[in-house]
């Protein structure tokens, strides 16, 4: 009996230190994000410009964005758009650079240092620095055109460059997800690879049948981290053409981000956030159910 009660106060006290520890982050997660998250669920029924207090209007934003809002569905659709380009490049660009750098060849370190440093830079940086490359005049783009004898567009002044020009910059940082296929390329057992050249199998078909099936838990995981990231797109359209011409790069966080700073509708702007949440939600839901079809796990086997 002394033995279990000497147990059991031990636990309690283990348990209190467990709390004690724990505290400043849960405290933290309920006033910087649940509280914060809560409140705008709420203020998104609401007409709100801060200098007022709240005043309930039921579903009218939500309403008022699919009937009256003419740039709501245009943000929507640039945003969509460039998510539908950005994605596909970024994962199959990161893999065809962590496959070559897979391979034994001189320097491989550098190399790989090299490729990873762009996705680890300051965001505006980068924009400022792809403004300057983008440039009709002088941007160092359109003059390497030039020694082509190829008339470079007005890029992020046109209506129809501005778009291509930003999903150009897009793939700046796939360094990052480079970095993770590359773990994940080291991680398949040679053994693979040598039955199947025993078997006959050349480049293509060892790259199709053994390579491609056991990195797919991490080609599920970029993508799922390209939807939540490209989705949220804001920084390079803020900097570098705010939204136009012609809306062209209004993408939704950008439209977002002036709906409730620029035009103090704090209310409408929790509505888009909310909206934002629910596709990225949906679409993350719709593609972990899908991986049960085409993501492979070492060690499980296929019914």
């Amino acid at each position: 009996m002394a033995t279990a009660r000497l147990r059991s106060t031990a636990a309690r006290r283990e348990a209190w230190a467990f709390h004690l520890f724990i505290s400043p982050w849960i405290i933290g997660f309920l006033v910087f994000t649940l509280f914060p998250v809560l409140a705008s669920l709420a203020l998104s029924f609401t007409k709100y410009n801060i200098a007022q207090p709240p005043v309930w209007i039921g579903l009218k934003n939500y309403r008022n964005a699919v009937t009256v809002d003419p740039t709501f569905f245009l943000a929507l659709r640039v945003t969509w758009t460039y998510a539908l380009a950005s994605i596909p490049l970024q994962l199959v660009l990161g893999l065809i650079i962590a496959l070559m750098l897979n391979a034994d060849i001189p320097l491989v370190s550098v190399w790989r240092t090299l490729y990873y440093l762009p996705s680890v830079l300051s965001g505006v940086a980068v924009a400022v620095l792809w403004a300057l490359i983008f440039h009709p005049s002088s941007g160092i783009l359109n003059n390497l055109l030039a020694i082509f004898g190829i008339k470079g567009p007005l890029w992020l002044f046109s209506k129809q460059w501005a778009l291509p020009a930003l999903i150009i910059m897009s793939l700046w940082g796939v360094g990052g997800s480079m970095i993770i296929y590359l773990s994940a390329l080291q991680g398949v057992p040679t053994t693979l690879y040598e039955a199947a050249t025993i078997d006959g199998a050349g480049a293509w078909r060892r790259f199709w049948n053994v390579t491609l099936p056991m990195i797919t838990p991490v080609l599920l995981f970029n993508l799922i981290m390209g939807i939540i990231s490209t989705l949220q797109s804001f920084t390079s359209a803020f900097v570098m053409t705010q939204g136009g011409p012609e809306g062209a790069t209004l993408f939704f966080g950008l439209k977002l981000y002036y709906t409730a700073f620029r035009d103090i509708r704090m209310g409408y702007a929790s509505m888009m956030a909310w909206v934002l949440f629910i596709i990225i939600l949906v679409l993350t839901m719709a593609v972990v159910k899908s991986s049960s079809a085409w993501v492979y796990y070492e060690g499980t086997l296929k019914r």
